[in-house]
């Protein structure tokens, strides 16, 4: 008797954890209704003064900046990095989906330190140079 209660305790002890995914619950008289999942609204970074460069392709920002300090080929696009006294500006270019060339879609900037700076600033002073 007692191998037969050993060899089912495991099945038992199955049987209370698995429950096939599926719980019923019990509620009160509130409907239950599906309601979509959404992601947190995502900050809104302003272009405001950064017409010269958002939109743009490499020959553009070229003429604008002089040659960048770096070419990064990423696996989806390209970062161009312009440097001069004031900061350092990161420009990044991804195809733009209607003739395959890229074009800037983010940009970053800081400071040689690494202290976050005025990203319009930024431009404005590498055009000055």
């Amino acid at each position: 008797m007692h191998k037969i209660i050993l060899a089912l305790l495991p099945l038992t002890m199955v049987a209370a954890c698995g429950g096939g995914g599926q719980t019923k619950v019990a509620s009160a008289s509130v409907p239950v209704r599906d309601v979509p999942v959404t992601s947190a609204p995502r900050p809104v970074i302003s272009a405001k003064g950064l017409e010269a460069v958002m939109g743009k392709d490499s020959n553009a920002l070229t003429r604008l900046f002089g040659e960048p300090r770096l070419n990064v080929q990423e696996v989806y696009g390209r970062k161009l990095q312009f440097s001069g006294k004031a900061c350092v500006l990161d420009a990044y270019l991804y195809p733009d989906g209607k003739n395959g060339g890229e074009i800037v879609t983010h940009v970053d900037a800081r400071r040689s330190d690494g202290a976050e700076v005025d990203r319009a600033a930024c431009v404005n002073a590498l055009q000055k140079r």
